[in-house]
């Protein structure tokens, strides 16, 4: 027929509406990589599906399926603005740790409210609007000095390893020494180590898709050996209705607030999410040659912008803080340069989040060690441009890579990198090489320790 298309045809325009979208060769890139980074990325993030709900019905406010309706679309939501608005492969969704505070220090602890806590979540999302709008956040990202930036990502990809190490089983808690070694005879161990040798390997070989193809292998293997339980199904509806009756809009007034509670909470929210952010932005970034020649990373505006807005759509459908994941660096990792990368990040949370849900929590925690690993190997290797000569630069950065691990925080390494730099600094006659805004946010994270 003269008005139809062949399927080659049809495969062309579809690539070219992709390259328009995500601009993919001029970011050295192309459709099949991007899509297998995307699915990396959410194989790695893909627990916080569970994970999160699960804690959200541990309030007694909230029912699991209702959370997980929640969360998923809020990190769908909040991805597909990364994607559309910045280009940018990077995913997001309800934050590790802030979703802890905001569940057993705020609501079972402080003794606020569900609708409560999800007040001071939205009033820091709007914070975090406001601050990005004024420039002051980018401004932030432009102060930190560069070998702090190196330092940063190589804190984070130790983080990750430690994450990785830790989910695997080779590292365990340790009542004398703090942490141990695991049993490493044991099945989950020995899976994880050999789902690490085979992404090494395939790694080693450039094969694309070389961390999604060990971790689908190794889960396999945990499937069949009946070392981690089969998924008991595969599909499963969404129940929305529960959801928008438990859990959408549920947002408590001003008036049922304690004034220096509130503050507290928000600027808890806050401070983390922000530091958090940019953290993972830098360090990831870095990592992907991302920043440009001034070590500023283009466009990051918008990232934030999306980061700010996930936020506040998070607290809206039921959920705390949405923020960007550092799991993004596994997606980076496997060759993700744009947004095509989050836009499928995005597409995974809402199809196999809301509809295969089953499946996705079947995988499990030693199966996607091996990324983790791995993905903090490449991200070490900022570590090779920071100036070990320069003690006044040497001791911060070291002291971002270290406690960032150390403490289970990005944030906290960020503070105490911070707050080191620009005391050595000043009192070594260099404070003229410190931005000024590094000394005020450095008195801010001292604030912080003291005060909360």
């Amino acid at each position: 027929m003269a008005n139809s298309k062949t399927s080659k045809q049809v495969g062309y325009d579809n690539a070219s509406f992709l390259e328009r979208t995500f601009k993919l060769k001029e970011h050295g890139t192309d459709s099949k990589t991007e899509i297998l980074a995307g699915l990396t990325t959410f194989m790695t993030m893909a627990y916080i599906i569970v994970v999160n709900p699960g804690m959200l019905a541990e309030t007694g406010a909230v029912s699991f399926e209702a959370a997980l309706i929640a969360t998923v679309i809020s990190a769908a939501f909040a991805t597909l603005l990364m994607a559309a608005f910045a280009n940018y492969p990077f995913a997001l969704a309800p934050g590790m740790g802030l979703n802890a505070y905001f569940v057993y220090t705020v609501i079972l602890g402080m003794g606020y409210t569900y609708s409560q806590a999800l007040t001071a979540v939205l009033i820091s999302g709007v914070i975090f609007v406001l601050l990005t709008l004024s420039g002051l956040r980018q401004a932030i990202v432009r102060a930190i000095p560069a070998n702090l930036k190196s330092g940063i990502g190589a804190g984070i990809g130790l983080f990750i390893a430690f994450l990785g190490l830790k989910n695997a089983g080779i590292m365990v808690s340790d009542p004398a020494t703090f942490l141990g070694l695991g049993d490493v005879t044991s099945a989950p161990v020995l899976l994880a180590v050999l789902g690490l040798i085979i992404t090494a390997v395939l790694m080693y070989k450039n094969v694309k898709g070389s961390i999604l193809i060990g971790m689908a292998v190794t889960t396999v293997l945990a499937w069949i050996t009946k070392v981690a339980p089969a998924p008991q199904g595969f599909f499963a509806l969404p129940q929305f209705g529960t959801w928008a009756k438990e859990a959408f809009f549920k947002l408590d007034g001003f008036s049922t607030l304690s004034f220096i509670g509130l503050i507290e909470v928000v600027f808890a929210f806050f401070f983390v999410d922000m530091f958090d952010t940019i953290g993972t932005l830098v360090g990831v970034a870095k990592r992907s040659n991302m920043l440009d020649k001034d070590g500023s990373l283009p466009k990051i505006d918008k990232a934030m912008m999306a980061d700010a807005v996930g936020t506040c759509f998070g607290a809206l459908s039921g959920t705390p803080t949405v923020t960007t994941y550092v799991e993004s660096a596994s997606g980076v990792a496997a060759g993700g340069r744009t947004g095509l990368t989050a836009l499928t990040v995005a597409i995974c949370f809402l199809v196999f989040g809301l509809f295969f849900a089953p499946v996705v929590s079947a995988v499990p925690g030693f199966a996607t060690a091996p990324a983790l690993i791995i993905v903090g190997v490449l991200m070490m290797q900022s570590i090779k441009d920071v100036n070990w000569d320069d003690f006044s630069e040497a001791l911060p950065t070291f002291a971002a890579i270290s406690i960032m691990p150390f403490t289970f925080s990005i944030s906290n390494g960020i503070a105490f990198s911070f707050i080191l730099y620009s005391v050595i600094k000043l009192l070594s006659g260099k404070g003229k090489e410190v931005h000024w805004l590094l000394y005020v946010l450095s008195l801010a994270f001292v604030l912080k320790f003291v005060f909360l």
